[in-house]
């Protein structure tokens, strides 16, 4: 493979990066390329926890291949590490290879690096240069980035809905709205994510899995389910399988919640002031449970909740190009008085998956 510039072997290394969606959580997905002249030397990306992290998998594939890598450019998409962790510093590593530069993408957030990696390089000798492609490496990780920034996940809204707004008729019918391409993109989201989330109305209307289905994974993501009285039902459907978490605002029926805790499902009091579970403070223990994003699929009254508490940062949305008239809306905010009340976001990407649209938005006030 030629690679003519810093770009293309950088956008090489983010594909790369790619790579490691589903195995690499709670660490960061990474990639690596090692190029002399044009010539892709080795490549390699982030193995599960405690495994080989990209830098380290790139140099391996080298020598597998034959090459030398002394004086070779490392393209990588994330600030090499410098400290102890499972596994030894990748910085260490790609000095005694003898490589003459390090191009990363973007500096680590991590405060146990945190531009400690590339200044490791550079006391070396070694050529080093940072931001180059920084926004795509930040998107690949956005949730490790808020997570090691603030403590917190990105939190990710999914909904299908018609033109019209609409993610059910008004009798509750609601498969299906979107066609087969949407529903197996939407379950590649569900597989990048390291936790997805649901409330009772769902799990009462659709009792479903939340699982990956529709497209291969490594893992399966941990459930969450918001369920301010613990009314599920033990015979649930999500309930099977892996163990889910369930945060509630009070447990009426202790019985329930030991029988839960019994079959290895943990479940969680996190009351508000209202009686509702405490969206923020879920979210902060998310955070505490290294979970860097969290794909919701949920109803309209939880969907609006999370956005009016701020707790949301991004909508990944499809649309239909059909009309549902009255029926079931996506969030349930308002009504506002004035236009100053409206959630303003900013379009990131729009695309189209088979005959529907893709729509992922961004709220202002979460972006960096």
């Amino acid at each position: 493979m030629q690679l003519t510039d810093d770009i293309s072997a950088m956008r090489l290394a983010l594909d790369w990066a790619a790579k490691g969606i589903g195995l690499t959580s709670p660490n960061p997905r990474v990639g690596c390329v090692i190029v002399r002249d044009g010539q892709l030397l080795g490549a390699g990306h982030t193995q599960p926890p405690g495994q080989d992290h990209a830098e380290i998998q790139a140099l391996k594939d080298a020598a597998a291949r034959g090459h030398d890598v002394r004086g070779a450019t490392a393209y990588v998409t994330l600030e090499p590490c410098s400290h102890f962790g499972r596994t030894p510093p990748c910085a260490d590593a790609l000095v005694r290879a003898g490589l003459g530069r390090v191009v990363a993408a973007v500096g680590d957030p991590n405060p146990l690096v945190a531009g400690q990696g590339m200044a490791r390089l550079a006391a070396a000798g070694i050529g080093t240069e940072l931001g180059l492609l920084a926004r795509a490496a930040e998107d690949i990780n956005i949730g490790f980035f808020k997570r090691m920034r603030s403590g917190l996940p990105w939190v990710r809204i999914k909904s299908a809905a018609s033109l019209d707004g609409k993610t059910a008729l008004h009798n509750g019918a609601s498969q299906w709205i979107t066609g087969e391409a949407a529903r197996a993109d939407g379950h590649a989201w569900r597989a990048r994510a390291d936790a997805i989330l649901t409330g009772i109305g769902t799990v009462r209307a659709d009792n479903p899995q939340m699982t990956v289905r529709a497209v291969a994974t490594p893992r399966q993501p941990r459930r969450v389910i918001v369920d301010s009285q613990l009314d599920i039902d033990p015979a649930a459907r999500i309930l099977s399988g892996d163990p889910c978490w369930i945060a509630c605002a009070a447990t009426p029926d202790p019985a329930k919640a030991e029988l839960l805790r019994a079959r290895g499902h943990e479940v969680w009091e996190l009351p508000n002031a209202h009686g509702k579970v405490d969206l923020p403070r879920l979210m902060l223990e998310l955070g505490r449970r290294a979970i860097n994003e969290v794909h919701v699929e949920a109803g309209h009254k939880l969907h609006g909740s999370l956005v009016r508490e701020a707790c949301a940062d991004e909508l990944l949305l499809y649309l239909a190009p059909s009309l549902l008239g009255e029926g079931q809306g996506m969030f349930a905010l308002g009504p506002y008085q004035q236009l100053s009340e409206q959630h303003r976001l900013q379009f990131h990407e729009v695309q189209m998956i088979g005959p529907d649209l893709r729509l992922l938005a961004r709220f202002n006030a979460n972006q960096e």
